[in-house]
Formats: C-alpha cells, sequence, structure tokens
C-alpha cells in the first residue's frame, strides 16, 4: 500500500496542473496564446531602436 502512494503524487501533480490551466483559461495549451511572428517582429523592431539609441549616445 505505501508504494501506491508514491503514484498519487504524480496523479495529484497532473491534476493540479490541469486544473491550473482549466482555471486560467487555456484550454489547449498545446496552441500558443499569441502569434509567434508578432513576437518576433516586435523584438526585432526593439533591438533596432535600442541599436539606434545606443549609436546615438556614443556620437
Amino acid at each position: 500500500m505505501g508504494a501506491l502512494l508514491w503514484l498519487l503524487i504524480p496523479l495529484v501533480t497532473g491534476l493540479a496542473a490541469g486544473g491550473w490551466a482549466w482555471f486560467a483559461g487555456r484550454r489547449n495549451p498545446s496552441r500558443p496564446d499569441h502569434d509567434t511572428w508578432e513576437d518576433l517582429d516586435r523584438y526585432q523592431r526593439l533591438r533596432s531602436v535600442l541599436s539606434a539609441d545606443e549609436h546615438a549616445t556614443v556620437a
């Protein structure tokens, strides 16, 4: 019986993670909440702005 209690730990952890994902609103965790390409474009714009600002302070 003691060994079966160790199987209860992953089961409870999995149920808790599933409940948290459901409560947080992510019904399908494999699908991202946002577009990856939008994030990449935003990152590239941020890099270009920071790079231009860095060059302006050096000159």
